[in-house]
């Protein structure tokens, strides 16, 4: 049976299923839960092949981490972080503790996906451009270097916000990306004058998946660019991929920062201390070790793997 078809058979039973599902759910957290899980790639980690090269690889803990989170059962048992507020069992403190572990890695991975996928789409563009600011002081995340649209050059500005923070939670328990899209008006505050001149994209991500729309929009059309570019129909899902997957790797390094001052370490290894963890696509990386690459690999497989890497 063609599996379009299965899917519209089960279709009907599933709607069902969650609908039923959502009006037993009482508590917030399990509501932001389940509707970000529904989403728009939200959940492009898990198709995701686990190739190094494209930094889709995630670690056994790191899945057990993005697992337990999305379906909401304890991943740990309750203690005190070493911010000094309590852990329940589910783990989702880290995401949004004070003390910010992995934040700063986290954004510059975010950022770099979107850097990189820019430029390999043939629309030239640099990191945190010299001469524009903000409202704060503080300048975008990265500015195209030739039009994007409507003869305007593009600035972007990549955040992460938590799906489940107190702050948030009220936004998220009713509609799926109601953190992202807070997040994503608070830039364009930052950016009101900037906005005369330049076309302003927010990508504002949450931890559970949702994106804003204004920024969903703008990856999509990356997206076909690069498709277009490189001929390979599959850019778009492998740019929501790599960001997919390193929402949920810098998850579980947040996660695992609360129990730091139980194990006597600051903070869990950044992933990009890990050549096999890292995020970003290197073409020179994969042409170096390509013999390395494909022994990880069992024989079967390794035609699918040449359809994604040898771009």
């Amino acid at each position: 049976m063609p599996g379009h078809k299965q899917s519209q058979w089960d279709r009907p039973l599933l709607n069902e299923v969650l609908s039923s599902l959502e009006e037993r759910l009482q508590d917030p957290y399990d509501q932001a839960r389940i509707k970000a899980s529904q989403s728009s790639h939200a959940s492009d980690w898990l198709h995701a092949l686990p190739i190094s090269a494209r930094g889709l690889r995630l670690d056994d803990e790191t899945v057990r981490v993005a697992v337990g989170l999305r379906l909401g059962v304890a991943i740990c048992e309750p203690h005190v972080c070493a911010c000094g507020a309590q852990v329940s069992s589910r783990g989702a403190h880290g995401l949004s503790c004070s003390l910010g572990f992995g934040r700063q890695a986290r954004h510059s991975n975010v950022n770099d996906i979107i850097h990189r996928s820019l430029n390999r789409a043939g629309i030239p563009a640099i990191k945190e451009p010299s001469g524009l600011t903000r409202s704060d002081g503080k300048r975008p995340d990265g500015q195209t270097l030739i039009p994007w649209n409507d003869g305007r050059t593009l600035l972007w500005d990549a955040t992460v916000v938590d799906t489940v923070a107190a702050s948030y939670i009220t936004e998220t328990a009713a509609a799926a990306g109601g953190a992202a899209e807070i997040a994503a008006t608070r830039k364009h505050a930052k950016y009101s004058e900037l906005e005369r001149r330049y076309t302003v994209v927010p990508v504002a991500v949450e931890t559970f998946g949702p994106i804003n729309r204004e920024g969903l929009a703008f990856l999509t059309e990356t997206g076909s660019r690069l498709c277009r570019t490189t001929g390979d129909a599959r850019e778009t899902s492998l740019l929501f991929q790599s960001l997919s997957v390193t929402i949920q790797r810098f998850n579980a390094v947040a996660f695992q920062g609360t129990m730091s001052k139980l194990s006597g370490s600051n903070e869990r290894r950044s992933p990009s201390q890990d050549r096999f963890n890292d995020n970003v696509y290197d073409d020179s990386w994969y042409n170096n070790n390509n013999a390395n690459f494909y022994s990880r690999f069992p024989s079967h497989i390794h035609v699918h793997i040449c359809s994604y890497c040898t771009k």
